[in-house]
């Protein structure tokens, strides 16, 4: 089964401006339209170092559902859990400047609750051979219950990502029971209500090592933008991963991209570490192109020992 993701699929709307972008005024320039969401842009970042990861997910009954579906299967996910479903994906509007970030944005999420009853009809085979599971935590309540009984009943790590953090705050007692949670440095600034602004990679790593002690959260990593990552455990051991230099060109989907570097990482036996340091290279992989996900890599550019053949030869759709 590999490294079982549960998320969400978005359709991303992406404008560029062609020159200096103007915030009140009107811009010219160019419109793409690709698949997206945390959960989705996970899966295919693992898929894309064919660990062929297994995606519990819904999508819309039509052509771009059915597109979605078809691309995951051209890149290994095992889409066999996909549920077609009435606004079962997304959209998220996003407007970019001209340095590659984004000046504004509009999202309209999914009714992600059917995936509750995927996991009630199918969570036992789904689980007992995942090597791991990874879920957006800001999901509904009930999938995210569903998830953690089941990753207790079969012994599975968890690992945590949010793309909205305000309804992660109501789930401070399911972080304690995660393996492993990733955030960005704003959003570990309204989990533990501080302001880490203007903290340094080394002065946040020592905060983070004292936070998630206190919140009985096992490992946690922040990561920090341009200025990269930090990380910590509940032993208080902590630790900085400077980020990459490239050219930026989208940053979108460079956090999904990180995060399934560490999960991977973690999942086949790095240390905190060298896990930071996969998701690094993946992240600094998508600032550079206008992708949501990285390119292809080999499991062995990682030193990834997954345990399973990895010599077949994929073929990726255009």
């Amino acid at each position: 089964m590999g490294m079982v993701v549960i998320g969400a699929v978005f359709v991303d709307i992406k404008g560029y401006p062609t020159s200096a972008f103007i915030p009140t005024g009107r811009n010219a320039g160019r419109v793409e339209q690709i698949h997206g969401g945390v959960g989705r842009n996970v899966a295919e970042d693992i898929a894309n170092c064919e660990l062929r990861p297994t995606f519990v997910s819904l999508v819309d009954d039509s052509g771009t559902g059915v597109d979605v579906v078809r691309k995951l299967k051209s890149h290994r996910v095992n889409t066999d859990y996909i549920r077609k479903t009435r606004n079962g994906m997304g959209t998220w509007l996003a407007v970019f400047n001209d340095d590659g970030d984004v000046a504004a944005s509009i999202s309209q999420r999914p009714n992600l609750l059917p995936i509750a009853h995927t996991l009630e009809q199918d969570g036992d085979e789904i689980f007992q051979n995942a090597d791991s599971v990874v879920i957006e935590i800001d999901m509904d309540k009930e999938i995210v219950k569903r998830t953690f009984r089941l990753a207790q009943k079969y012994g599975k790590p968890v690992y945590a990502v949010v793309a909205n953090m305000s309804i992660a705050l109501e789930r401070r007692d399911f972080l304690q029971s995660t393996d492993c949670f990733v955030c960005n440095q704003q959003e570990a600034g309204i989990l533990f209500s501080e302001d880490y602004e203007n903290k340094t990679p080394k002065e946040m790593a020592d905060i983070l090592a004292d936070r998630i002690k206190s919140a009985r959260i096992s490992r946690m990593v922040v990561t920090m933008g341009e200025h990269g990552a930090v990380y910590a455990d509940s032993e208080g051991n902590c630790g900085v991963v400077p980020a990459l230099k490239v050219d930026v060109v989208d940053t979108t989907g460079a956090g999904d991209a990180f995060f399934a570097g560490v999960c991977m990482g973690l999942t086949y036996g790095k240390t905190m570490d060298e896990a930071c340091e996969i998701g690094t290279r993946l992240s600094a992989s998508v600032i550079c192109t206008s992708e949501n996900v990285c390119p292809r890599f080999l499991p062995s550019e990682f030193e990834l020992e997954p345990g399973r053949a990895a010599g077949e030869q994929l073929t990726f759709d255009i």
